[in-house]
């Protein structure tokens, strides 16, 4: 058992999956909470910068080899390589729930499903470039 979750967890993106999983949690239960005060889709854009910061910091600690590079560039890399994710989550998550949803029938908790989803389409698209751009030895 011990050696099998070794081996598992020996592969970075399984570490990346389980690293994003932990920061989509703080990305989605900030969302719900910035909704009780701010409107849906002001909550999924501020909701997704503590979940970037909360990614970065264990993509860096947990799934990516040291790439030489000063963190500050590491961070300028991984915050354009989340600018584009954004803009998949936020569109995914509004057209979700202000069309999808609702068309086929789904009615509670709809932001919710919505954001869940959102934030779960760019998984593999973040991989790759996290590793090849992000956080490259080459510094590319």
């Amino acid at each position: 058992m011990k050696a099998a979750l070794k081996r598992v967890l020996s592969n970075p993106f399984i570490r990346f999956a389980f690293s994003g999983g932990l920061a989509a949690g703080v990305n989605i239960l900030s969302r719900l909470a910035l909704s009780q005060i701010l409107p849906y889709s002001v909550a999924i854009a501020i909701a997704f910068l503590f979940g970037m910061v909360t990614a970065f910091t264990l993509m860096k600690l947990l799934v990516f080899e040291k790439s030489g590079q000063r963190i500050h560039h590491e961070y300028l890399r991984f915050c354009l390589v989340n600018a584009v994710a954004f803009v998949q989550v936020w569109a995914v998550s509004m057209v979700l729930a202000q069309f999808l949803l609702p068309a086929i029938g789904v009615h509670s908790h709809v932001e919710t499903i919505a954001h869940v989803i959102g934030v779960l389409s760019p998984i593999a698209t973040s991989y790759f470039l996290h590793k090849h751009f992000t956080f490259s030895r080459s510094g590319v």
